[in-house]
């Protein structure tokens, strides 16, 4: 039981450390960041050169939402912002994922304690009434 008690007090620690930290991620952005060149319709245009110089580069946020697929374009003087906003959220879903894992061990550690306990319970309660029926 004192083996059992001290797990779940680490699995809730651990649980509490993860709660903070998630409090205290800041801006948060899902998806992936690609950067792109693009060729234009002129002609004319340094795109069409051998070897093409590309326009760009242009950078793409794309992300699925609400189970829909959408991307955004980023200018060059947010991706900084961008990029970070990127890690917290990878650094959420990694918290929520090692939350999961956790909260299912501490649900089944619960479970064995109480089942521990109550076959105790039964336990003495059959040895209270063999003890009883003894001295009858």
């Amino acid at each position: 039981m004192v083996l059992m008690d001290r797990q779940l007090e680490s699995l809730q620690a651990r649980i509490q450390k993860i709660k903070e930290e998630i409090a205290i991620l800041g801006e948060l952005r899902p998806g992936s960041l690609s950067r792109q060149y693009n060729v234009c319709g002129n002609p004319d245009c340094r795109c069409k050169a051998k070897p093409p110089k590309k326009h760009g580069p242009y950078y793409q946020l794309s992300f699925t939402w609400q189970g829909r697929s959408k991307s955004q374009f980023v200018r060059t003087e947010d991706l900084p912002d961008v990029k970070k906003q990127l890690r917290n959220y990878k650094r959420l879903r990694e918290l929520v994922d090692t939350w999961i894992g956790l909260g299912m061990e501490l649900s089944r550690l619960r479970l064995e304690q109480d089942r521990s306990r109550r076959l105790h319970d039964e336990k003495t309660q059959r040895e209270l009434q063999f003890s009883e029926e003894r001295n009858v």
